[in-house]
């Protein structure tokens, strides 16, 4: 995974009394470092919190200024944000699959293995994770905390000769992404179910990643402000991350939460893939939060041609808006690989920093994913221990955890 975590758990006479996720990084205190800092340099520093997703990063807080200061973006700009968050999205989960979690399924705990014994399909992730990163340095300047980024929009921008020349190869990019779905649907998933609150975006006319409301399972939509205002943060001790709390409970974000929201607003294609399975909606076994994470690298290359397909009706020379510096707060939220990311600053009228808050999805599933393994544990406790240690591996790095950013 990324970053350093430890699992202990305790289980007398066979009743499972604790599961715990120990973070072994230092806090990193990032949002201190933000206070009376001016406010274009926010996306700078916090896109700093993660070198896997740092573009999320950027967009949240950005977002989050934007609001404050009362500035709307130019359509072109909201296009390519979705694009450049699409592209994470891809970067990311093709990561995550072949080279930290899917192995785990197998008992393959040396990737090198691995990618030998799966070379077609492992070679076809690394083709469609490249597409990505080359095209995240086209548009943002570079591949890891892009420099084009900014409140009200682009610094500077690539032509769309330039943008649909790395699209060139899109036909054989989809059908390697089907690849990996297939494959991941194959995989050996643990017969598991725990219920539990789902949470992610929401918008009506799209499987959103950028903007829109927030939903849960149990009904209920939520404004982002409000939404933000209605989590409890718990910062215990002993530890460098601020869990969360959904009245009072814990609740799952990430790729799983969003298929089960979203689903029907999945494009055709990465539908289709998942009515292909026997996988019932909702799904509360989050081994699969795999498969949706394949699901979703399908439904990015699906949208990205849509989105590119609106950006080359608009004006490519309205890179950013004008606007006014003043005191206020704002709220950012954005679908990080992960799962929902908060930001939330207050401005003063100079455009420095009075308070910054940053609410990360590792820091929001934590507790859900030690839900999960209390529940999990009665049945591979008495495994020896070797195997044992394989079937707690996979269910914590299913999840996908970032303990860089939960330690932000």
């Amino acid at each position: 995974m990324e970053g350093h975590t430890d699992f202990v758990a305790a289980i007398i006479n066979g009743d499972v009394k604790k599961a715990k996720m120990e973070t072994q990084e230092g806090a990193r205190l990032i949002e201190a470092c933000l206070l009376g800092r001016d406010y274009f340099e926010v996306p700078l520093i916090v896109g700093r919190i993660c070198g896997i997703c740092p573009i999320v990063h950027y967009l949240s807080s950005t977002q989050a200024i934007e609001e404050a200061f009362g500035v709307k973006v130019s359509e072109q700009t909201i296009l390519l944000r979705k694009i450049m968050e699409w592209l994470q999205i891809i970067h990311s989960h093709a990561l995550h699959l072949f080279f930290l979690s899917i192995p785990d399924f197998f008992g393959i705990e040396n990737d090198l293995t691995f990618i030998k014994k799966y070379s077609k399909e492992t070679n076809a992730a690394l083709r469609v994770r490249q597409f990505a990163i080359d095209l995240v340095e086209l548009i943002g300047g570079r591949i890891v905390h892009p420099l084009t980024i900014e409140v009200g929009g682009f610094k500077k921008l690539p032509s769309m000769e330039e943008i649909n020349r790395g699209m060139k190869n899109y036909k054989a990019l989809l059908d390697d992404a089907v690849m990996m779905v297939e494959f991941a649907k194959k995989l050996p998933y643990p017969k598991f179910k725990r219920e539990t609150e789902n949470i992610a975006l929401y918008n009506k006319n799209e499987y959103e990643i950028l903007s829109g409301d927030v939903v849960t399972s149990s009904g209920k939509r939520f404004k982002v402000k409000d939404f933000y205002k209605q989590i409890k943060e718990l910062h215990q001790p002993y530890e460098k991350v601020k869990r969360t709390e959904f009245n009072d409970k814990p609740y799952l974000t990430g790729a799983l939460a969003r298929v089960n929201l979203n689903f029907n607003r999945l494009n055709p294609l990465a539908k289709k893939l998942w009515k292909s399975t026997n996988i019932a909606l909702p799904c509360y076994n989050t081994f699969y939060n795999v498969y949706a994470q394949a699901v979703e690298v399908v439904q990015a290359l699906e949208e990205i041609k849509k989105l590119l397909a609106q950006l080359e009706k608009i004006d490519q020379k309205n890179t950013k808006v004008k606007f006014t510096v003043k005191a206020g707060e704002g709220y950012g939220a954005v679908e990080a690989p992960r799962g929902i990311l908060f930001d939330y600053y207050k401005i003063d009228k100079n455009g420095k920093i009075l308070q910054a808050n940053i609410i990360t999805p590792t820091a929001q599933f934590l507790a859900n994913l030690e839900a999960d393994l209390l529940a999990y544990l009665p049945n591979v406790y008495k495994m020896p221990e070797h195997e044992r240690t394989i079937k707690i591996r996979t269910l914590i790095r299913a999840y996908d955890p970032c303990i860089s950013c939960a330690t932000h």
